[in-house]
């Protein structure tokens, strides 16, 4: 797993034109000067065509604690429902549990 974030993966693709595949999405993140890790990040999304850049965030896999800011039960409850195929874990939609919910009131 590549240790980036989603807004760096974002960032080096600014420039792609969408609908793109895998292939573009990789070229525009050379173009803009990407990491390593943000290279390797892109070449482990599924072979598909994106429509934004919502999908390829929804499908890139980077590090689970990078920025998404869910809690413990927020993270179990990603692990276990399923998500779109190649979609990485940690950003499946999620709500928030009743019991932080009931804790903010």
């Amino acid at each position: 797993m590549a240790h980036t974030n989603v807004q760096e993966v974002l960032r080096s693709i600014k420039d792609a034109t969408f609908p793109a595949g895998k292939d573009e999405l990789l070229r525009a993140a050379r173009q803009s000067g990407a990491s390593q890790e943000v290279v390797a990040a892109l070449r482990g999304v599924p072979p598909e065509e994106y429509a934004n850049k919502e999908d390829v965030a929804r499908s890139v896999r980077v590090d689970p604690d990078s920025d998404l800011g869910h809690s413990p039960a927020q993270q179990a409850k990603q692990a276990r429902q399923g998500g779109r195929p190649g979609q990485a874990q940690q950003l499946r939609e999620v709500g928030r549990p009743p019991v932080e919910e009931e804790l903010d009131r």
